[in-house]
C-alpha cells in the first residue's frame, strides 16, 4: 500500500513555508510591539488581535503547508477544500486581525492607496474575484496552472490578493475607508453567492472527468512537482491519481464541487448572521437614543 509518508517530510510539512510565515509572524508583533511608537496615531495591540493574527498564520500553514496541500494534488475533492477555506475565510481573517492603524498607514502608501481605491469598489471587486475564480476552473486553464510553478504561484497569488479586495468593502474597520450599509452589506453578500455559482455548477453537473491533472498521469506527476522535490518523485513508483484516490474521477469531481458550495454557503451564511445581527443592534441603539414624546422635562 503506497503511503503518503513515501513522498517525504517537505512535502508533507512544507518547512520553507512555515519558516516564511514564522518570520512574517515575528516581524508583525515587532512592530505591532516594538515599533509602535514610530507611527502617528498607533494603539496598543489588543488579545484578540493577536491571538487572531496567530491563529490566522496557522490556520493559513494548515491549509498550504500541512498534507492537505499535498491531498489537494492527489484529490480534487482536497483542492475545493483548500479553495474554500484560501479564498473564502483566510482573507477575512486577515483584515480582521490586522490592526486598523497599521491598516491606514500600509494604505497611506500612494500606489497601495491607488490600487486599494480601484479594486475594492464593490462592483469592481465582486467581478474581478469571482471572474479569476471562474477562469482558474477553466479546464484548460486549470492544467496549465497546475502543472507550472510560475504560473501557479502568480494566478494564486493575485487570486488571494483580489479575494482581500472582495472582503474588504464587507469587513474593513478603516474609518477613511468606503464601507458598506447594512441592507447593502446583504445585496453585496447575495451577489457574490450567485457569481461563485456558476464554477461550482460547472464542476458538480459535469459528468465527465474535465482536468487532465486529475486523470493523465504526465500532467499529474507535473502537477506534484509544485508540492514534490523532483528527487523524491523520481525515486516513487507512480501509476497515476488512482493510487490515492478512494473515489473514480468523476465522483471526486462532483463531491469536489459540492463540498466547495456546502463551505461556501456555511461561511456566507455566518457571515449574514453577524451581518443581521450588528443591523439588529444598531436599529436598537438608534430606537433607544430617540426621545420619546412627552417623557421630557
Amino acid at each position: 500500500m503506497f503511503r503518503l509518508e513515501q513522498f517525504g517530510f517537505r512535502a508533507l510539512w512544507s518547512p520553507y513555508f512555515f519558516l516564511f510565515l514564522l518570520v512574517l509572524t515575528l516581524i508583525f508583533f515587532y512592530v505591532a510591539k516594538k515599533q509602535r511608537h514610530r507611527f502617528e496615531g498607533s494603539e496598543l495591540l489588543t488579545k484578540k488581535e493577536g491571538t487572531l493574527f496567530i491563529f490566522t498564520m496557522l490556520f493559513l500553514y494548515i491549509i498550504k503547508g500541512s498534507p492537505i496541500d499535498l491531498l489537494g494534488h492527489l484529490m480534487f475533492t482536497f483542492h475545493m477544500i483548500q479553495m474554500a477555506f484560501l479564498y473564502l475565510l483566510i482573507p477575512q481573517l486577515i483584515i480582521t486581525s490586522v490592526p486598523v492603524w497599521m491598516w491606514k498607514k500600509l494604505l497611506s502608501l500612494p500606489v497601495i492607496n491607488k490600487v486599494f481605491a480601484f479594486f475594492t469598489r464593490p462592483l469592481i471587486a465582486l467581478i474581478v474575484f469571482n471572474g479569476m475564480f471562474s477562469f482558474y476552473h477553466i479546464p484548460l486553464i486549470f492544467d496549465q496552472v497546475k502543472t507550472n510553478i510560475w504560473y501557479h504561484a502568480l494566478y494564486t497569488g493575485i487570486l488571494f490578493l483580489f479575494a482581500i479586495f472582495m472582503w474588504w468593502p464587507l469587513i474593513n474597520k478603516v474609518e477613511t475607508e468606503k464601507r458598506l450599509s447594512g441592507l447593502k452589506k446583504v445585496g453585496y453578500l447575495f451577489a457574490d453567492s450567485i457569481l461563485i455559482t456558476p464554477a461550482c455548477a460547472l464542476i458538480i453537473f459535469n459528468h465527465t472527468p474535465m482536468y487532465e491533472t486529475y486523470t493523465n498521469i504526465e500532467a499529474w506527476v507535473q502537477s506534484l512537482h509544485l508540492c514534490v522535490p523532483a528527487d523524491v518523485i523520481s525515486t516513487l513508483q507512480l501509476s497515476g491519481p488512482e493510487m490515492f484516490n478512494l473515489m473514480s474521477a468523476q465522483y471526486d469531481q462532483q463531491t469536489g464541487g459540492v463540498v466547495m458550495k456546502i463551505l461556501q454557503e456555511i461561511i456566507y451564511g455566518v457571515i449574514l448572521y453577524r451581518i443581521m445581527m450588528d443591523w439588529y443592534k444598531r436599529e436598537q441603539e438608534e430606537t433607544d437614543s430617540f426621545p420619546i414624546p412627552g417623557n421630557g422635562p
